[in-house]
C-alpha cells in the first residue's frame, strides 16, 4: 500500500471498497487473461503481412527484440502493483507519481486504445464465422452488412460476458486459449516439417537460426517492425487491471504479466519461423508479401499447410475457429481492463460517479461495461461506412502510438514513484529504476517515430487533403489527433464540472488503496 509523506496533499473524501469480488482469480487464470487479451492468432494473422514486409526474413529477430521492451515495461508494472494493487493501473500510478493531469492522460490512452481496436476485432470475428462455415462469398467481404450483424453479435455476447462475472470471463478464457495455443503450434510444428523434408513446396525457405539476429536491416525498417510487433504483443497488462480480483493481489499479477509476456515471445517466434519457412516471402499464391492476403495471412497459410482434404480439412477449419475465438477472446479481455480502468477513475472522481457502479451480484463494473461495450458498437458501426472500412485499419496502427505511451508511462511512474529508495538495495535501482527506465524509454522513442511516420498519406489506408493546402494527412495521424482530442474535451469538462480529483482531493500519493477483500 502507498505511504504518504508530509508533503503529501490528503484527500478530502470519504472512500469505499471498489466492490469487486477479491479473491476470485488465480496465477494460471491471471496468465490466462494476459495472453488471451493479447491474442495471438489474431494479431499474427493481422501484422504479419506487415511485419515480413518491412524486415523479410528477419521477422523472428523482431519479435525478439520487441519483447525486451514488453518484458522491461512489465517489470515496473509489476513493481507498481506491489505498491498499489489498484484496477486503474496506470491510470492511479501515474497520478501519485506525477499529479492528476498526467494521470488522467494515462487512463485515456487505455481507454482510447482498447476502444479503437475493438472494430477491427469485430470485423475479424465477424468474417471468420462465415468462413468457419464455407461462407467465403460473404466471409471475404470485410464490410459486408452480414459481416457488421455478426461482429456488433459478438460486442454484444463478449459484453455480456464480462458482465456476468469475473470467473465466468476467466473460465471462458481458459477454454478459448487452450484451442488457439494447440493449434498455433500444430500449425508450427507441420509448416516446419514440409518446409525442411524432402518435398517441401515451391514458396518454401530453409529456416535459419540468422533469421534472429537483426542484421542487414536499415533502421527505417527495423523501427517500423519493432512498432508493429509492439502491437503483436500489446494486452498483457489486462493481468494487471484485473488486480483486485486476485488472489495474492500484491503479487500474482505482476508475476501473471511477466510470465505472459515471456509465453507470447515463445509462441511468436516459433510461429513465425514456422510460417515463413513453409510460405516463403513471395508477393504471389501463398507468399507472406501477398497483398491479396495483408490482413489475413494465416487461414491461406494454414490451408496449404494442412492440404485440403481429409484430416487436412478438419485443421484447416480448426485453424479458422482459433482466430475466430482469438479476436473473441480479445474483445472480452478488451472491455475487462477498459471497465476497470474507468470504474477507477470513477471511484476517485476523475469521471462521472455512474461509471463506478458495480453489479450486486455479479461484482462486476456495470455502467463501464454497458458504455464500453455500446461505444465500441458505434464506432465500429461508422468506421465500417466510411472508406469502404478501411479507416478499421488505420485505427488499429494508430493504436500503437498510445500502447508506447501508457505502457512507457507506467515505466516511468514506477522509477519516480520509488525514486527515494532505489539506491538502498542493487535490487531496487535495477528493478524498479533501470530496467523500467530503458523500457520507457523504448517505448517513447518508438512513439515518437510512429507519430511522425503516420503523418504521411502513404503509410495509411486513406488520407484527408487540407483544403487550400493540398496536404495529405494520414488516416493513422487523424485518428490518433482526434481520439487525443476527445480525451482533451473530456478532461476539461471534467475540470470544470467536478474539479474535486485534479485538486488533488481524491487521490494523492497518500491515498489508501481502494481493493476489496479477498473471499
Amino acid at each position: 500500500m502507498a505511504t504518504s509523506t508530509s508533503s503529501d496533499l490528503q484527500p478530502v473524501e470519504e472512500y469505499k471498497d471498489k466492490g469487486l469480488k477479491g479473491g476470485a482469480l488465480g496465477l494460471v487464470s491471471s496468465v490466462v487473461m494476459g495472453v488471451a487479451s493479447t491474442a495471438p492468432a489474431y494479431s499474427l494473422a493481422a501484422t504479419l503481412f506487415f511485419v515480413v514486409g518491412a524486415v523479410v526474413l528477419k521477422s523472428p529477430s523482431v519479435a525478439l527484440l520487441a519483447f525486451i521492451p514488453m518484458l522491461l515495461c512489465s517489470i515496473g508494472y509489476s513493481e507498481m502493483n506491489k505498491a498499489d494493487p489498484d484496477c486503474g493501473t496506470t491510470f492511479t500510478w501515474a497520478t501519485r507519481a506525477f499529479g492528476p493531469k498526467t494521470g488522467w492522460a494515462g487512463g485515456w490512452g487505455i481507454v482510447a486504445a482498447d476502444i479503437l481496436v475493438m472494430a477491427s476485432l469485430a470485423q475479424v470475428a465477424g468474417q471468420y464465422m462465415f468462413l468457419l462455415f464455407g461462407a467465403d462469398g460473404i466471409g471475404d467481404n470485410a464490410t459486408s452488412i452480414w459481416v457488421l450483424l455478426v461482429g456488433v453479435g459478438w460486442i454484444v455476447a463478449m459484453s455480456y460476458i464480462c458482465y456476468r462475472g469475473i470467473e465466468v470471463s476467466a473460465w471462458f478464457q481458459r477454454i478459448l486459449l487452450t484451442i488457439e495455443i494447440i493449434m498455433l503450434l500444430v500449425l508450427a510444428v507441420t509448416a516446419l516439417v514440409k518446409a525442411t523434408g524432402s518435398h517441401p513446396p515451391a514458396t518454401a525457405v530453409q529456416p535459419s537460426f540468422g533469421w534472429l539476429l537483426p542484421t542487414h536491416i536499415t533502421l527505417s525498417a527495423f523501427v517500423s517492425g519493432i512498432i508493429l510487433m509492439l502491437f503483436i504483443y500489446w494486452g498483457w497488462d489486462t493481468a494487471v487491471s484485473v488486480n483486485e480480483e486476485t488472489k495474492d493481489k500484491a503479487k500474482t499479477p505482476g508475476r501473471a504479466a511477466i510470465i505472459s509476456t515471456v509465453i507470447l515471445l515463445l509462441t511468436y517466434v516459433i510461429v513465425i519461423f514456422g510460417i515463413q519457412s513453409f510460405a516463403g516471402i513471395g508477393t504471389k499464391g501463398i507468399g507472406l508479401t501477398n497483398p491479396a492476403h495483408e490482413f489475413d495471412v494465416l487461414s491461406v497459410a494454414g490451408s496449404a499447410i494442412f492440404g485440403t482434404g481429409g484430416f487436412g480439412t478438419v485443421l484447416s477449419r480448426l485453424l479458422i475457429l482459433m482466430v475466430l475465438t482469438s479476436a473473441s477472446a480479445s474483445t472480452q479481455t478488451t472491455i475487462l481492463p477498459t471497465a476497470r480502468t474507468t470504474l477507477s477513475m470513477a471511484a476517485y472522481k476523475a469521471i462521472p460517479s455512474a461509471f463506478a457502479k458495480v453489479h450486486p451480484r455479479y461484482r462486476t463494473p456495470t455502467v463501464s461495461t454497458i458504455v464500453m461495450g455500446t461505444v465500441s458498437i458505434i464506432l465500429y458501426v461508422i468506421l465500417n461506412y466510411i472508406a469502404d472500412g478501411n479507416p478499421i485499419g488505420d485505427a488499429v496502427t494508430a493504436i500503437g502510438l498510445y500502447i508506447a505511451f501508457y505502457y512507457g508511462l507506467t515505466a516511468f511512474s514506477c522509477v519516480w514513484y520509488y525514486r527515494k529508495t532505489l539506491t538502498s538495495s542493487a535490487r531496487n535501482l535495477l528493478m524498479q529504476g533501470i530496467l523500467p527506465f530503458l523500457g520507457g524509454l523504448i517505448m517513447y522513442a518508438a512513439g515518437i517515430y510512429s507519430l511522425q511516420s503516420d503523418w504521411v498519406a502513404t503509410n495509411s489506408l486513406t488520407f484527408w487533403t487540407v483544403p487550400g493546402l493540398r496536404w495529405q494527412i494520414g488516416g493513422i495521424f487523424i485518428i490518433a489527433v482526434v481520439s487525443a482530442l476527445v480525451g482533451v474535451l473530456g478532461f476539461i469538462f471534467m475540470r470544470l464540472t467536478a474539479p474535486a480529483f485534479f485538486k488533488k482531493q481524491t487521490l494523492t500519493r497518500g491515498t489508501p488503496t481502494l481493493v476489496p477483500d479477498e473471499f
